[in-house]
């Protein structure tokens, strides 16, 4: 009965332990970003997008960058790229979306602030 106790405790944590972890992935989407609002807006978008576990978008990079880390089986970065372009800025190639653009505060607009 020990031996059977003794087997069942080992098998348990080595399921534990060697269970299969959710691999992430990083992509860099270029943005329409300016300001801090504006990374504000993105990623608060992105926190509630379905696979995105951390989302941070860098306004003081001349490139805007999102970087944003995913589970590559709940979302893909085509998915990540519309989030993001839904709210009124573009992703990457993906253009934003007018309904989102125009929703957008005027300094977040394109040509809103003078960098």
């Amino acid at each position: 009965m020990k031996k059977t106790i003794f087997l069942f405790i080992f098998l348990l944590v080595s399921a534990i332990t060697f269970a299969d972890k959710p691999k992430t992935e990083t992509i860099k989407i270029k943005t329409s970003a300016i300001c801090e609002q504006c990374k504000e807006i993105i990623e608060k978008k992105l926190a509630f997008t379905k696979g995105v576990t951390e989302a941070n978008v860098d306004v003081d990079d001349k490139d805007k960058i999102a970087t944003v880390i995913f589970n590559p089986k709940k979302t893909t970065a085509d998915k990540i790229r519309k989030a993001i372009a839904e709210v009124g800025y573009d992703a990457d190639e993906v253009t934003a979306v007018p309904a989102g653009y125009e929703k957008l505060p005027g300094c977040c607009k394109k040509g809103g602030m003078k960098e």
